[in-house]
């Protein structure tokens, strides 16, 4: 089995001994659904890519179900920064250097990302905000707990926690339209969270949607203005 789905279908299991996981929903997060098909939703600056599981004519969609649930607090893959972050989250700290700020508390992140639909691989390099105090490079993208969040669930950053958190569970890319940026944005099936459901319609999500827009959207020029700034990195390839 590929690792990747391995790895989706533990996470899967550990959410089902807490919360009930619609059969379809698991089959989609392992790849068991060949009838998946991309509904494309333009809300405001941002493509969302909506799974459309044919042939049962149902809808993926999403809502988060905080406070019963931070499951991506307690399993975080890693926290890249924008500039604005760096600085606000510094000042938070109590840091009147940001340069002491990044010695002690970032380290440096590359991964790649994968647009939907798309044969172009992108792979970021940013300053990230150790999860934890003693995070490795060799834990980059594993899941552990924040050491932000506290045992009610809340996170001790917030509302100046990162913007990448503020994005779950979306990932989020930008494209160029005849020099104009395009922002889309998916789901991350992780198999992490349980607040993904299915319906008939796209409308009980739309609310969701058109708030998510704007930090999607926001996030992605902020992301280029770090990268502009060389305080990030994004290359991009042609898959083949």
């Amino acid at each position: 089995m590929d690792p990747n789905v391995l790895g989706v279908k533990e996470s899967l299991e550990l959410l089902r001994k807490s919360w009930k996981v619609e059969q379809d929903i698991y089959d989609l997060h392992v790849g068991l659904r060949s009838d998946v098909v991309d509904f494309p939703v333009t809300v405001d600056k941002v493509i969302f890519h909506i799974p459309k599981l044919q042939k049962d004519n149902l809808f993926v969609l999403w809502n988060c179900l905080w406070p019963d649930c931070h499951n991506c607090c307690d399993r975080q893959g890693r926290l890249p920064l924008t500039k604005e972050d760096i600085l606000t989250i510094s000042h938070k700290l109590g840091y009147t250097s940001t340069s002491t700020f990044l010695k002690n508390e970032t380290r440096i992140a590359s991964w790649e990302e994968d647009g939907l639909g798309s044969n172009i691989i992108t792979t970021l390099s940013m300053i990230s905000l150790k999860r934890k105090v003693n995070e490795t490079d060799e834990e980059d993208g594993v899941p552990v707990k924040c050491r932000f969040l506290d045992n009610a669930g809340n996170c001790g950053l917030h509302p100046e926690k990162p913007g990448v958190c503020w994005l779950y569970p979306f990932a989020s890319w930008m494209e160029s339209d005849k020099g104009n940026p395009v922002v889309h944005a998916s789901f991350q099936l992780t198999g992490d969270c349980p607040g993904f459901y299915t319906d008939r319609s796209v409308e009980p999500m739309m609310k969701v949607l058109q708030e998510y827009s704007k930090k999607i959207y926001d996030y992605n020029m902020a992301v280029n203005m770090t990268v502009r700034d060389k305080l990030g990195r994004i290359d991009m390839c042609q898959n083949t």
